[in-house]
């Protein structure tokens, strides 16, 4: 396994990749680093799929707001690569702030409506970092597929719609949420929880649950079901809700307010973001037209 830190080199050994085995395919597994199994199967995936396998570990300060948690974001570099070299991976990019970003970028990837609510809404100019790094990774790799975990559902709609719009040759598969034995989904930030905390953050995953069932009840509208997510976690004493939403999925619009969700056509997906502490944790679940789990 390669690791690397500067663009020059990245951009010598993908040419020489390509230049060697043109019929390879290139994968590439964007992440912030501090990897668990989650990101651990998004690399044996690229692994399984793709000739060659780039892991990319930046820590993207365009995508924190001001009062976010960029400087103790955890980073574990040397976990990170050992995990990566277990997993299949084949070369390591591991920028630096400056070297991304050697002077205050005037240009910025804005991706429109989409959005508008959840993650978009209460955390304003995220989804344009993420935006701007992804198209940055994927000028310099020029991957044939992109792996990104569903646990964040809306960054997913938001770099297809990316690729979708600026006719970006890379193919984006989304990957199941890989989860804890107790439901819990995995991320970096889980470490941050208190043990108190951690105890109670398992209320996502089972309001999301109730909700999959509660969706196949005849007459059930997106306000009622709403309603009930919030009062599965209003249980957890420490839970803190920032938004829990039934939405169209990929498009994030608001299905009408009268509409039998035991009925609705269109693929739907329950979006959670909730505080403990803290700490805020993401979670969702994709429902098929009849309330089923939609496995991606």
């Amino acid at each position: 396994m390669i690791a690397i830190t500067t663009i020059q080199e990245l951009l010598h050994h993908m040419r020489t990749r390509r230049r060697e085995y043109p019929d390879d395919r290139i994968g590439l597994v964007p992440t912030m680093g501090y990897l668990h199994e989650g990101h651990a199967s998004l690399m044996r995936r690229s692994k399984a799929e793709c000739g060659f396998s780039v892991l990319s570990i930046f820590v993207n300060p365009l995508q924190f707001g001001p009062n976010e948690d960029f400087d103790r974001y955890p980073r574990d570099a040397e976990r990170d690569l050992a995990l990566a070299e277990r997993n299949g991976i084949d070369l390591v990019f591991m920028p630096s702030v400056q070297e991304m970003y050697p002077s205050k970028p005037l240009t910025s990837v804005i991706i429109s409506q989409v959005t508008d609510r959840l993650c978009g809404a209460s955390r304003p100019g995220h989804f344009d970092g993420v935006g701007t790094v992804v198209s940055k990774l994927f000028h310099l790799t020029q991957p044939d597929r992109a792996y990104f975990g569903m646990k964040d559902a809306q960054q997913v709609a938001v770099i297809q719609r990316m690729v979708d719009d600026l006719n970006i040759q890379v193919e984006i598969v989304p990957c199941e949420t890989v989860r804890e034995s107790d439901g819990l989904a995995m991320s970096s930030r889980n470490v941050y929880l208190s043990p108190d905390a951690r105890a109670q953050a398992v209320v996502l995953s089972q309001a999301l649950t109730e909700a999959e069932q509660a969706v196949k009840e005849a007459g059930m509208t997106v306000k009622e079901l709403e309603a009930r997510i919030r009062e599965t976690i209003a249980k957890a004493p420490l839970a803190d809700i920032d938004y829990a939403e039934v939405l169209d999925y990929p498009d994030l619009t608001v299905p009408s307010a009268e509409v039998d969700l035991s009925q609705y056509p269109n693929k739907l997906i329950v979006a959670l973001a909730v505080k403990f502490g803290s700490t805020r944790l993401i979670d969702n679940r994709l429902l098929d037209s009849h309330g089923g789990e939609r496995h991606v």
